[in-house]
This record gives C-alpha cells, sequence and structure tokens, in this order.
C-alpha cells in the first residue's frame, strides 16, 4: 500500500496504531524479564485453553472463590494489546490460579516478583492501550496524532511508585515512541489539523514554534480561499468610473496613498483571514469529548475560511484499523456460501452493515 502511494505520488501517513505496536515490541516486550513472564502467561493459558477438563476445575475454583466465572485471554504475536489483555486476566485470576495449582499441576507458576512485574508491567501499558482504542475508532483523524504524543510522552517521563523493576523497560518505551515519532511536527498535514481541532489549537506546540505554524496555516487558508481564476470580474458602472481619479506617480497624493499600502502591507484579504485565525485562537478549547465537526457546522458563519480548511483536513484519519475493518466487512459477506451474490448487492449490504451504527445511535 505504501508503494501504491508513493508510485502514484500522493500523500500518504503512516497508520499510528502500527506504529505504536512497534514502539511496545521496541521497548517493553523485547526485554528479557518481561519476555519471559509473556512466554509463561502463555503456556498457562494454553494449559487450560487444550484442556475443557482443565477448564472445568479452574471455574469450580472461582466459583469457590466468589469470583466471576472467566476465561483466560490468549494472545496473538501480531498484536501487542492482546499480550495486555492475558497479562490482565492472570492478574484477575490470581487467586483463582493459586487455588488451582493447590490440588492439580500447572506447566509453570509465577513468583511474588514476577507477579508484581506484571502488574507493573500493566500499568505502563495500560496508557498504550486506551490511546490504540481511541485512535481506532471511527471518529479519530489526523489531528488526535500530536495531542496524543505529546501527552504519552509526558506521561513515560513522569516517575511514579509503580516503576520499580521496570524503570528500565519504561525508559527504553519512552526513547522508542520518540524516536518513531520524532517528525510529527514536520507533517504539514499533522499541524494543519492539529490547529483547525477546536478540541488542540495550537496549545499542543512548544511556545517558540506557534509563530511558525500560525504562519503556516495562514498560508494553506489563502490558498484554499483563492478566488476562482474562471470567474470574471463585475464591471462598474461607467459613471463611477469617471468620478475615480488616479492620481500622478510624482503627486502629493500618490505618496499619501504609497505610504498607506506600506504600513498595511497586506491585501483586505490577507487581513481577513489573519484576523480570522487569531480570534479563532484566542478561544478557550473544547473538552476532548466534544465534537469538532459539529463545532465547525456552527461557527461556519465567523471563520469560513478556518471552516473550509477544516472540511479537508480533519476527514484524514490517523489509522487503518477502520478501513481494516471494511474490508473484514466485506470477507464476512462475501463466502463461498453466496457464490451467487451480485456486486451491487454486495456493496448495498456492506453500506448497510458499517452505516446502520450512525442511523440507529448504536
Amino acid at each position: 500500500m505504501q508503494k501504491a502511494m508513493r508510485d502514484a505520488d500522493l500523500p500518504g501517513l503512516s497508520c499510528m496504531a502500527h506504529t505504536l505496536q512497534l514502539a511496545v515490541h521496541e521497548g517493553i516486550l523485547s526485554q528479557r524479564s518481561i519476555s519471559d513472564i509473556a512466554a509463561s502467561g502463555r503456556r498457562i493459558v494454553g494449559h487450560f485453553k487444550h484442556s475443557p477438563l482443565a477448564y472445568g476445575r479452574l471455574e469450580d475454583c472461582q466459583k469457590q472463590l466468589g469470583q466471576p466465572v472467566k476465561k483466560l485471554h490468549q494472545d496473538v504475536s501480531t498484536r501487542w494489546n492482546s499480550t495486555f489483555y492475558m497479562l490482565q486476566s492472570l492478574v484477575e485470576q490470581k487467586l483463582a490460579l493459586a487455588s488451582y495449582a493447590a490440588e492439580y499441576e500447572l506447566p509453570c507458576s509465577f513468583t511474588v516478583h514476577q507477579w508484581k512485574l506484571i502488574e507493573n508491567t500493566i500499568t505502563i501499558l495500560a496508557p498504550f492501550e486506551e490511546l490504540t482504542k481511541e485512535i481506532s475508532s471511527s471518529s479519530a483523524s489526523a489531528a488526535d496524532v500530536i495531542p496524543c504524543v505529546r501527552a504519552l510522552t509526558r506521561l513515560l517521563e513522569k516517575t511514579v511508585e509503580t516503576d520499580h523493576g521496570v524503570k528500565t523497560a519504561k525508559s527504553v518505551l519512552l526513547d522508542a515512541v520518540q524516536r518513531r515519532f520524532a517528525d510529527i511536527d514536520a507533517q504539514k498535514l499533522y499541524t494543519i489539523a492539529t490547529m483547525l481541532d477546536p478540541r488542540y489549537k495550537d496549545r499542543y506546540f512548544p511556545e517558540a514554534l506557534r509563530p511558525r505554524f500560525h504562519e503556516q496555516l495562514q498560508n494553506i487558508l489563502q490558498t484554499t480561499n483563492q478566488p476562482d481564476p474562471t470567474t470574471s470580474t463585475v464591471e462598474q458602472p461607467s459613471s463611477s468610473k469617471s468620478t475615480v481619479t488616479t492620481p500622478s506617480a510624482c503627486s502629493l497624493q500618490a505618496m499619501f496613498d504609497e505610504l498607506v499600502d506600506e504600513v498595511a502591507g497586506h491585501s483586505e484579504e490577507e487581513i481577513t483571514i489573519i484576523s480570522q485565525v487569531s480570534q479563532y485562537m484566542a478561544e478557550s478549547v473544547l473538552q476532548r469529548s466534544s465534537n469538532p465537526l459539529a463545532y465547525w457546522q456552527v461557527n461556519e458563519t465567523r471563520f469560513p475560511a478556518l471552516a473550509k480548511a477544516a472540511r479537508a483536513y480533519l476527514c484524514s484519519p490517523c489509522t487503518s484499523v477502520d478501513s481494516e475493518r471494511l474490508f473484514s466487512t466485506a470477507a464476512n459477506i462475501i463466502d463461498e456460501k453466496r457464490s451467487r451474490l451480485t456486486p451491487r448487492n454486495a456493496e448495498m449490504l456492506i453500506m448497510i452493515k458499517r452505516n446502520l451504527p450512525f442511523i440507529t445511535g448504536r
């Protein structure tokens, strides 16, 4: 897909969810101590997955302890968050596993130190799991990338009590995140989309860089709001033409006009755009739970140039998750048992499947 984008000379961005997965694998799952407990966790989960009798005994232990009957989560090597869910399910069933191991044999077990390491690892990975869910939604856009990376980096830089035993892994994880997202400020789509999102604006950029990004936004607005060259200019009535006199280039009046033009420095259109950007940036940001598209629908008359640019930039997703879900939907509808399904009917079924939640609200 990346090669197709390059060959077609189309601008493209990397999938943020995939970049996060690479950072997690490099930063924490590659650590020897953590990879060892993950491998032991797979053996424990596999023991129950391959034995209905063992699962029945585990359920009996859960009932005796008054815990809800739950199954352990099996991880998948290609999805880091599945390893997170596996470790989380092991911690939830810690007492039930101890009760099971007292009467039956397990392929391996965890020490007190390893259980503590699992809990601290879950604490480190929890923000990544939360962030992955958020950016994988159908409403996520390219405007979410820079604020999410800034917040994630600041969180990893803080020192907390749960860092015991995982300080090195956390440091390596922070380095991996910073390296993977080192060039996000250089991506124009990210910066413009972030500033056009009323939940973020310029608040997530260093103060020294804000003037540069403001100028970049103004240039984009001037480009997108250029008048159509094919539109003919409406001629003024002949009577008005006769009343307007152009002063001579060597006259005193010409000097007055020249001085005024030098001080102004901008055309009327440029001044309008600059004032829109200044007023928009001066207002407070919205809550993160707000809908940025609804904001622009309401404020389109106040900031027409910004609203026009927002329609172009806030539609860009930050991950390929939603498009991959669409492919999965098509694969579930078109299979060997529905070989006589026409392309038109298949397209309509996919359209209904993907858009019905937006209509029903579920």
